[in-house]
């Protein structure tokens, strides 16, 4: 009997969660890639508690932006050198069902991590309080955009050498919009004008990623594979 999309689904999530478990010094990478770049800025930049608050947004953020694209390369890396890429484009659930689940289990041990330790980090800059819960949620709504704009360049890339950095220079221009209203949202919650605005755009953003994105990643797996 051939298993239903949600227990097909539930089976590619808890599979790519258990992997990531037993590796977890890539999962650790880029925790600590993100703790180290974003602790790093105010000692470069000196103790003044005005300009650290003026950065804060765009440190975290970036520093964010480029652990998610750290991990990208071991997307569908693994799951292309033993074959079961092969089998998951033959398999009779939709393609697309399951990137989007390989898409979560990524950003439960990438993205989700970075949204939890933000505000942590957000305290050395001297950030108030509401700023800091604005950057939680704007990095709970554009984490997730992340990980879905970067299954799209990871699947374009599989297989080319050097992937991981071309997948990182496609994805790059598309991550632009999400960088600017997440640092945004946290600029204006500390100037007072709301980040309504601003955390409404990512929410689209974040929409329109989760509809096209596991199409044009499960088209790019199909094209790699060829």
């Amino acid at each position: 009997m051939t298993a239903g999309p949600g227990t097909a689904f539930t089976a590619a999530l808890e599979r790519d969660l258990l992997i990531a478990m037993r590796r977890r010094a890539d999962v650790l990478t880029t925790f600590f890639f993100f703790m180290i770049v974003v602790s790093l800025f105010p000692l470069g930049v000196g103790p003044e508690p005005e300009t650290l608050r003026e950065i804060a947004p765009g440190v975290v953020w970036v520093s964010a932006l480029l652990a998610a694209m750290l991990s990208l390369a071991r997307m569908f890396s693994g799951d292309f050198a033993d074959g079961a890429l092969e089998q998951m484009v033959l398999a009779p659930q939709p393609l697309t069902l399951l990137v989007l689940a390989k898409v979560l289990a990524h950003w439960l041990t990438t993205g989700l991590p970075l949204v939890l330790l933000a505000p942590l980090l957000g305290l050395q800059f001297g950030l108030p309080g509401d700023a800091l819960a604005t950057l939680a949620v704007s990095l709970l709504i554009g984490t997730p955009a992340l990980s879905l704009v970067g299954a799209v360049g990871a699947a374009l890339t599989l297989g080319v050498r050097g992937g991981g950095a071309l997948a990182s220079l496609l994805v790059l221009p598309l991550y632009m919009p999400v960088l600017i209203f997440g640092a945004g949202a946290v600029v204006a919650t500390v100037e007072g004008t709301g980040a309504g605005g601003h955390l409404s755009l990512l929410g689209a953003m974040l929409m329109l990623a989760l509809v096209f994105a596991p199409i044009a990643s499960a088209a790019a797996l199909r094209i790699s594979l060829e």
